[in-house]
């Protein structure tokens, strides 16, 4: 099957869950010619995990395709928020004050604002990023009222080793507590599930491009 075929094929499944949730092409590590099919059938969404290859590969077609919407998936480093905030209009990982603190500050030297998700980190998952659970309340409250960053949502990366279902229902209950209408959760093996739990944003690419190399 071809990218367009295992595209369409995400989407029906999603649809067929009455829901109406964005994919987010996970581009990382394919060539703007692997992309360009789903780009030339009107696929506005994709996403990237590193910043300086998203600078590489996307900064000549978003010239001409201004439609196109640059999802940063991965770990964002301080010394990258610059480079970041030039090509993407989502950051998937705000996960600290730090970083909270140097995205403000370089949203009023540029003027640009973007959208941003904060990622939460469930039972202290020392391998994953995103702010611990016990302290995103407050963390939520400062990004949005002390900074006034455009957060829209939530997102997370479940335990591999258990059943993401649980994950997904929790963060959605966090979001709906904290009044946030958008959700990113779920990869090529979950998203289904994450649909059900109220998934907006689904974040897929070896269900589409294959396996990485």
């Amino acid at each position: 099957m071809s990218v367009i075929d295992n595209l369409n094929e995400i989407r029906k499944s999603i649809n067929s869950s009455s829901s109406n949730a964005n994919i987010i092409v996970v581009s990382k590590n394919f060539s703007l010619n692997s992309i360009q099919p789903l780009i030339d059938v009107g696929h506005i969404h994709f996403g990237e995990n590193r910043v300086q290859e998203a600078i590489e590969k996307w900064s000549s077609i978003l010239l001409t395709k201004v439609n196109l919407q640059l999802h940063l998936v991965g770990k964002l480093q301080t010394n990258k928020v610059k480079d970041a905030l030039k090509i993407f209009s989502f950051i998937h990982s705000l996960d600290r004050e730090k970083l909270a603190i140097d995205l403000k500050k370089e949203e009023d030297r540029s003027g640009k604002t973007i959208k941003y998700f904060i990622q939460i980190n469930f039972d202290k998952q020392l391998h994953k990023s995103g702010i611990d659970i016990t302290e995103a309340d407050d963390f939520i409250d400062y990004c949005r009222n002390q900074l006034n960053l455009n957060i829209i949502g939530l997102m997370c990366l479940p335990p591999l080793e258990f059943n993401p279902d649980l994950y997904f229902k929790q963060l959605a209950n966090l979001a709906k507590k904290k009044s946030l209408n958008q959700l990113s959760m779920g990869m090529s093996a979950d998203y289904q599930v994450a649909v059900r739990a109220g998934a907006t944003y689904v974040r897929v690419g070896s269900a589409i491009f294959g396996e990485r190399v």
